[in-house]
């Protein structure tokens, strides 16, 4: 299968699409710019979206859903907020079809026109303030600590599979709170839960930091990122956690009575992620070969081959696989035992190392004899011959060693393609020739920040939160300058 994937070192973009598709994760939909997830990728996300479940709701979280359609109306009560997604709304304007008079088919009816138009969701802040307007009147009522699932619409004019389309899926969390200092705890807390996500189930090593003002999210007084680097050079951010202040709260008029009697406005945060992670694994790990999933992650994460030439040698190699597949899947992972007589062994082991699947059992007659079984890992493609009895063990381990392989081979890739400069004819040709993070100064100046980005199409990705203070001169204007930022092309 890997030979119908266009090699990673020629042409990345090209690589990255045929993997997604030759891997069933996802393809185009008949709807421009929009994708169908396929069972395979579906079940990635499944096992992303059960992780993250899992850790909101050990924070206190809990789940709800809100409307997908929002008053045109509501955008226009938040400023900032509007002008950010103004030319990424899709707008619905009629409720109704009607066949066409002149035998035509179907025209939308012009009798049926809305009275106010509605905007498909792009983040729901404005309709989930909307309703918390009705639950919150006093402290009592707070916090507020909601987590939705669901999909949003972002008309994108340049789209690509899983990184950047029309509609996605996603989580967007939407709290409110009595105080600023509990909005901020709140904000940093969910940035710090996505980091551990990234770099401990994902095994993504991710910078944390804050975002300048021209690149926060639109309403928001701050926004907190997680920023990872591609196996191209390109930085994809991977999470984001917002402090809105009280911008929402005053645009709805949510307000509450506070233990002093005091009427005040709510604090709040929205923070999320979303499908993008399914890319952000795909270009961290995978390789020429296919993917390579982290195994938290993997929805199959031992699969098991018997070889044979005959019927009896299956029967035998049957017995011995079902008796270990039961013994790992009672040790808690996920296996498949793949004994369809319509494709070879060698196809099948193509077939689940392209897919990423981690660890692969190869089980023959001689080692139904000897009491043995062939072992191989999808991250460096090793193979070795355990004994049964010490199998089970021996995966659990080695599931976990793949784990920190990986995490540990895209660190130490971070590690080597990230830059120090001080010199902008240095900057400028890093970005150009190599990409990768850069760590330089900068003036603190909203116009240096876009020349720079209109010179050589590098964004500052975050202000790193561990940045050390440094005195130093901004790479572009030679202004004075306390610390270094994250520079990088991005997705």
């Amino acid at each position: 299968m890997a030979k119908f994937l266009t090699n990673r070192e020629e042409n990345y973009a090209q690589w990255y699409n045929d993997l997604v598709i030759k891997a069933d994760l996802a393809e185009y939909s008949a709807v421009r710019g929009c994708m169908v997830i396929k069972p395979y990728g579906y079940a990635i996300w499944e096992k992303i979206q059960s992780e993250l479940d899992r850790l909101f709701k050990a924070t206190g979280h809990v789940n709800a859903y809100f409307p997908l359609f929002i008053p045109k109306s509501f955008f226009s009560r938040e400023a900032a907020h509007v002008e950010g997604f103004a030319k990424e709304c899709a707008v619905v304007t009629h409720y109704r079809l009607k066949n066409d008079e002149s035998g035509k088919g179907i025209i939308v009816d012009p009798e049926a026109k809305l009275e106010e138009e509605l905007i498909i969701r792009p983040t729901s802040e404005t309709i989930i303030w909307n309703s918390y307007k009705n639950w919150i009147q006093s402290y009592r009522d707070l916090p507020i600590l909601i987590n939705q699932w669901a999909n949003v619409v972002r008309w994108e004019m340049r789209t690509r599979l899983f990184l950047r389309t029309a509609e996605f899926l996603w989580q967007e969390g939407h709290t409110a709170h009595a105080t600023s200092e509990e909005a901020m705890e709140e904000t940093l807390k969910i940035v710090d839960l996505y980091s551990s996500f990234a770099e401990n189930t994902m095994a993504i090593p991710v910078i944390k930091g804050y975002k300048t003002e021209s690149e926060r999210f639109a309403g928001a007084l701050e926004t907190f990122t997680i920023e990872a680097l591609m196996q191209d050079g390109k930085a994809l951010q991977t999470g984001t956690s917002h402090f809105l202040g009280q911008n929402f709260a005053r645009a709805f008029d949510v307000k509450f009575t506070d233990r002093n009697g005091k009427l005040d406005y709510v604090w709040a945060t929205s923070w999320g992620v979303s499908t993008r992670l399914m890319g952000a694994i795909i270009m961290t790990h995978a390789d020429n070969n296919g993917l390579v999933l982290p195994p938290r992650l993997a929805p199959i994460q031992v699969v098991i081959v018997p070889i044979y030439k005959s019927n009896s040698d299956l029967s035998l190699i049957s017995a011995n696989a079902i008796k270990i597949k039961n013994e790992l899947e009672a040790a808690g992972l996920s296996v498949k035992y793949d004994d369809r007589d319509t494709q070879t062994p060698g196809w099948k082991f193509a077939h689940y190392e392209f897919k990423g699947v981690p660890i692969r059992i190869a089980i023959g007659p001689r080692d139904v004899k000897n009491n043995t079984a062939e072992v191989s890992r999808r991250d460096t493609l090793e193979k070795e011959t355990i004994p049964v009895e010490k199998l089970c063990d021996h995966i659990k381990w080695l599931l976990e060693e793949i784990q920190k392989n990986i995490y540990q081979k895209a660190l130490r890739f971070r590690e080597e393609n990230t830059y120090y400069l001080n010199s902008w004819d240095d900057f400028k040709e890093i970005i150009a020739d190599k990409g990768g993070f850069v760590m330089a100064h900068w003036d603190g100046t909203a116009e240096t920040e876009a020349k720079i980005k209109e010179e050589t199409k590098a964004t500052i990705r975050c202000i790193p939160l561990n940045a050390p203070q440094e005195e130093g001169k901004c790479i572009y204007s030679g202004k004075p300058s306390s610390r270094r930022v994250l520079f990088a092309v991005a997705y």
